[in-house]
């Protein structure tokens, strides 16, 4: 029968009095960060004095957060709870990236795949802070072995118990190896999370999709189903990584200099090809940039990826070989400044260029925001004549999430009683959730946010009245604490040194400082050691200018982040202080 929306939203939110437990505590599903977002994923799961975080990852900030590095989710509301572990569904740093600013709010396991705690480690070796301005020092050697003492490998079927739930690893398909669901058993039923992942039929490394466990615990019987929105409105089913081998195949076949290949650090399967096809045409490998070299030694020190003696080269080594003889895999795909690519463009990386006979490809989907910077850097490279491929024009790169039907299968495998979308901003959650309807009617779905407590006991399943604290912090550049979200200038652990902004007026032509330029602060304490610091910021501003090429002067963001980068390492080692900085470029 036709129903208008809201009818259908009050089907969606209605209880189920069967089946929960009366005479144990409520079972609560708390999400901090994940849900109404992309990125930032992490959730409490709690019954009485049980509780467990699953997964802790960051968002990147959107362009206008100046300074900030990461955005990591609110933390008070792990003080609440007593978290027994912090258990891992795989490892992109959406759900991995906050784990070194967590492990100070619990003490027990951190429980992952082989892979992905491989990559919390290497995380953990940077010697990063905690979070807080009581944790602003980098921690010990003795402090690091305790926390790599706590992180635990689990495989796929293996069962761990924390409290009252007994927690089953179940293999998924996604854009990296080693990828987990969980199946919670709680006391008011099973529980399935299942973290991000699309349905690979031909998966890399033979590892398919645990469809006969889902469907077992289907049958026995799923109290609730949280599963990933990602690309619900995408029609269909998402490819297989191997489907992007053909477009790769004819760009190495029809490249007559060197192949650079953009992409995300953490592609595993992506390298995997690239690899292989750079040894049938006997071209050599370069890693550029340190996520991509870290994520490939560790991936190849365990296994996930196979690379032929002799295929792999330093980065120092390119200019010794032919450019027709060379692959360069590197970072940068979403126009980081900082990143490989971004460099190469502009000819500011010490051992790589982009010549007219190369070809660039943009093997990454574009992260909402990041159009602007990622078309400057497309610019930068098509002034140097060289080729540019993306997935518009080849199939160069394909989602790790799964599309429609495969959405709808997981759904139809599982059969729970409620389901709760996440993993998307809301219009993704909303359209999951009319999916779901559609699929069983007699599921009940409850649609949340962030700070949504979900709460199971005697009266059935909802969306309770009371909210949990789900706000972001901010972490600048240095790790040295927390950001406030609401004005960045007012930056909570960052107040004592204070906001220096640097303006400088520079031409829009030619990119030569128009006039000197001005320093303003705030919260900035002057006494004569920081006033005569002061007043050698112009200097070190032409300086800065002066140094960079007419591309980065005349490149906004290219020059602001140049300008940013030399201002706080000016300060940092002059006066030990850490000021926001926040440099202002007028094109006159």
């Amino acid at each position: 029968m036709p129903c208008d929306e809201t009818h259908f939203f009050q089907v969606q939110v209605s209880v189920d009095h069967e089946s929960l437990q009366a005479d144990v505590p409520p079972l609560e599903i708390v999400p901090l960060g994940g849900l109404g977002e992309f990125g930032m994923n992490m959730m409490v799961i709690a019954c009485g004095e049980t509780a467990i975080l699953v997964d802790a990852g960051v968002m990147f900030p959107e362009p206008e957060l100046l300074g900030v590095d990461l955005v990591i989710p609110d933390l008070r509301q792990l003080e609440k709870y007593k978290i027994g572990a912090l258990v891992l569904t795989h490892g992109h740093e959406d759900h991995i990236g906050a784990v070194p600013h967590v492990l100070s709010h619990f003490d027990g396991p951190v429980y992952g795949t082989a892979l992905t705690l491989a990559l919390v480690e290497s995380k953990l070796d940077k010697r990063e802070p905690a979070t807080g301005p009581a944790q602003a020092e980098a921690p010990t050697s003795a402090e690091l072995a305790a926390a790599k003492k706590r992180l635990t490998i689990v495989k796929p079927r293996e069962r761990v118990a924390v409290g009252r739930f007994t927690i089953e690893f179940l293999r998924v398909t996604h854009s990296i190896p080693d990828c987990v669901a969980l199946a919670i058993t709680t006391p008011h039923g099973v529980v399935i999370h299942t973290g991000d992942f699309k349905i690979d039929q031909t998966p890399l490394d033979g590892q398919h999709f645990d469809f006969h466990r889902f469907a077992e615990l289907g049958a026995a019987g799923v109290l609730v189903l949280m599963s990933d929105s990602t690309n619900v409105d995408r029609k269909g089913f998402t490819g297989s990584e191997l489907e992007i081998t053909d477009g790769f195949d004819e760009i190495f076949t029809t490249a007559k200099g060197k192949i650079i290949v953009a992409m995300f650090s953490s592609s595993i399967f992506r390298m995997q090809i690239l690899v292989d096809l750079a040894a049938q045409f006997e071209r050599q490998v370069a890693f550029i940039g340190r996520g991509v070299n870290t994520n490939a030694e560790i991936a190849q020190r365990l296994g996930y990826l196979r690379i032929p003696t002799g295929v792999v080269i330093r980065d120092s080594d390119v200019k010794s070989f032919p450019s027709q003889d060379v692959v360069c895999i590197c970072t940068g795909s979403q126009g980081e400044p900082q990143a490989a690519l971004p460099r190469i463009a502009i000819d500011d990386h010490r051992h790589v260029t982009v010549d007219a006979d190369d070809m660039v490809v943009f093997s990454a989907r574009e992260i909402p925001g990041n159009e602007k910077a990622i078309g400057r850097v497309m610019n930068h490279i098509a002034r140097r004549g060289a080729e540019i491929i993306t997935d518009d024009m080849k199939h160069v790169h394909v989602s790790g999430h799964g599309s429609e039907e495969e959405l709808k299968l997981v759904l139809s495998l599982v059969r729970p009683k409620f389901f709760v979308p996440i993993h998307g901003e809301y219009r993704q959650l909303a359209r999951h959730a009319r999916i779901a309807a559609k699929v069983s009617r007699g599921m009940k779905v409850l649609l949340a946010e962030n700070g949504d407590v979900i709460r199971f006991d005697g009266d059935g399943g909802r969306v309770s009245d009371t909210k949990a604290p789900a706000g972001r912090i901010l972490i600048d550049g240095t790790r040295s604490g927390e950001v406030g979200d609401a004005i960045l200038r007012d930056r909570r652990h960052l107040a004592g040194d204070g906001l220096v902004v640097a303006v400088v007026a520079i031409s829009r032509q030619t990119g030569n400082l128009e006039e000197t330029p001005d320093v303003i602060t705030k919260g900035f304490v002057l006494d004569a050691r920081t006033e005569a610091l002061l007043k050698e910021i112009p200097t070190l501003l032409a300086a800065t200018l002066d140094g960079a090429s007419v591309e980065e002067r005349t490149d906004s963001g290219l020059i602001k982040e140049k300008i940013r980068v030399d201002l706080q390492r000016f300060f940092r080692k002059r006066s030990g202080l850490r000021p926001l900085v926040l440099p202002v470029v007028m094109e006159i």
